[in-house]
């Protein structure tokens, strides 16, 4: 039996460990030893360029901004879809990942970081999305955790929030699409969603072309218009009144495992849409006293 050959590894922020593999030709990140991403399953990475990026094939310079390097599939099939014009900045918190697609997995996609239409932002995808100065993004499409209630990182709660919606609400133009990749289905995130101010459509996605079932998710929103100074509506602040769910059953380590695994619940904590929201607010106020304390 062929052993796995571990890579690379890093410790992300939060103290978790991202690991690189391979093993008999094909490349697995695992997140604290559970399989993150494989190149054998890449079915719903790729549906997620497809749903994000079907407006743009025919504009003259689309930009979009993809948080979340991973394995490079949703990147290669951005590229495949807009123009030579086009502007695509990947938003990855991990230099690591970076360096590892340009080392390790060149052959893999490691060579589109080189494609002139493409700009690596190491820095946490909501940080790019909330301090946002330039031109706005016509679709942003995110793909950073297991689910909006299961986190890869603690703090991506706040991309799921009322201040993350409205963070890319902001920074995309009217009518633009915002698409987040989900392990299982996550009704309640739609319905947040909806009511921040998007229209919600949820995609069915298989992990990979031979599996029976579609388990994972695509919530797509296109960003309705706002009159200029109208605040964002109020999102759904009811709590769950359900525990964490778990992403879909069936999802083994091993080879041909489905591409993400459930974490440990003590390693990331399900937390209501309103504490959620309380977190993204106290983080928002102590990002403005330290603006303030600077001038």
């Amino acid at each position: 039996m062929i052993a796995f050959k571990t890579l690379a590894k890093v410790r992300s922020p939060d103290g978790s460990m991202i690991t690189l593999h391979e093993h008999d030709g094909e490349h697995y990140i695992k997140h604290n030893g559970r399989q993150l991403m494989s190149t054998i399953a890449t079915v719903s990475e790729l549906l997620l360029a497809d749903l994000g990026c079907r407006e743009l094939r025919e504009m003259p310079k689309p930009r979009v901004l993809i948080g979340g390097l991973g394995l490079g599939f949703t990147l290669k099939r951005v590229l495949e879809l807009v123009g030579e014009n086009a502007v695509v900045h990947v938003s990855e918190l991990l230099p690591e990942m970076v360096e590892w697609n340009r080392e390790h997995l060149e052959k893999v996609n490691g060579l589109l970081l080189k494609d002139p239409r493409v700009e690596i932002l190491v820095e946490d995808v909501f940080k790019v999305i909330r301090e946002l100065k330039g031109e706005r993004y016509d679709a942003i499409l995110l793909d950073v955790d297991h689910t909006p209630a299961s986190w890869v990182q603690v703090q991506n709660h706040r991309l799921y929030a009322r201040a993350g919606f409205d963070a890319v609400h902001r920074a995309l133009k009217p009518h633009g699409l915002v698409a987040y990749w989900s392990a299982g289905e996550e009704p309640e995130f739609a319905l947040r969603l909806g009511r921040a101010g998007f229209q919600v459509q949820t995609y069915e996605a298989k992990a990979h072309t031979t599996a029976k079932r579609a388990v994972h998710r695509i919530y797509l929103g296109a960003a309705k218009p706002r009159p200029e100074g109208e605040s964002a509506p109020k999102a759904d602040r009811k709590p769950s009144r359900r525990p964490t769910p778990a992403p879909p059953s069936g999802r083994p380590n091993g080879i041909g495992g489905r591409r993400r695994q459930a974490p440990k619940p003590v390693q990331h904590p399900f937390i209501s849409p309103r504490q959620a929201e309380g977190l993204a607010r106290k983080e928002l106020r102590r990002a403005e006293s330290k603006g303030a304390s600077k001038r």
